[in-house]
């Protein structure tokens, strides 16, 4: 796993079989702010998590106790920044590259925590640790090991006068590239050993800042 999952959560959402995979699903929305220079400076990250999960949430902080799908005041403040304790080696499920480099970004600031039918939306924002040009830059949100599913329903939006292209996962390959991979372990490992193949499920979006 990746940032503090509840212990409930862990207990309920425990594998069944080796292609139980995903477990926590998260429409994903991005922000990314480029100066007008071109510069890559930030990008701002929305997690919209499933209703299931989300549930496992409230039960395991002992919030919505009259179960409906909205919090009071005092409970929503309990929840700010609860996927924010990330645990050491954690890169925040978010990936940037340009030409095949990865970019370093620094530690998330929590933006935002809310509840709405019954659904958990956290957003944060990741500072490049150098701005970089922002033309040709890549990104991609996704868990390595594909315990969590992050889709691109959420929106991008695009400062700076640079525009964003979005591709989707070639899921057949995806798909065969698991089979193939859980074939070659013994199935007693597949679980605890699963393939990290959460890229090949995931959105790509291209940065353009041409004329």
């Amino acid at each position: 796993m990746k940032r503090i999952i509840p212990l409930l959560a862990a207990a309920v959402l425990a594998p069944q079989d080796a292609g139980s995979h995903p477990h926590i699903f998260v429409d994903t929305a991005l922000k990314v702010i480029v100066s007008d220079s071109g510069q890559l400076e930030a990008v701002e990250i929305t997690w919209a998590y499933d209703e299931f999960y989300s549930l496992l949430i409230f039960e395991d902080r002992g919030l919505d106790g009259d179960y409906d799908g909205a919090l009071t005041a005092q409970e929503l403040a309990k929840l700010q920044g609860f996927d924010m304790a990330w645990v050491e080696g954690f890169q925040g499920d978010t990936y940037l590259t340009r030409s095949g480099e990865a970019l370093e970004m620094g530690a998330p600031e929590h933006l935002a925590t809310e509840v709405a039918d019954g659904r958990i939306t956290t957003r944060h924002r990741r500072v490049l640790t150098e701005p970089q040009a922002a033309d040709g830059v890549v990104i991609k949100a996704y868990d390595p090991g594909y315990y969590t599913a992050y889709t691109m329903t959420g929106g991008l939006e695009v400062s700076g006068g640079c525009q964003a292209s979005v591709t989707p996962p070639d899921l057949d390959a995806a798909y065969t590239k698991v089979e193939e991979l859980l074939y070659a372990m013994p199935a007693d490992q597949a679980e605890d050993a699963y393939p990290e193949v959460g890229e090949a499920f995931a959105d790509t979006v291209r940065l353009s800042c041409g004329a």
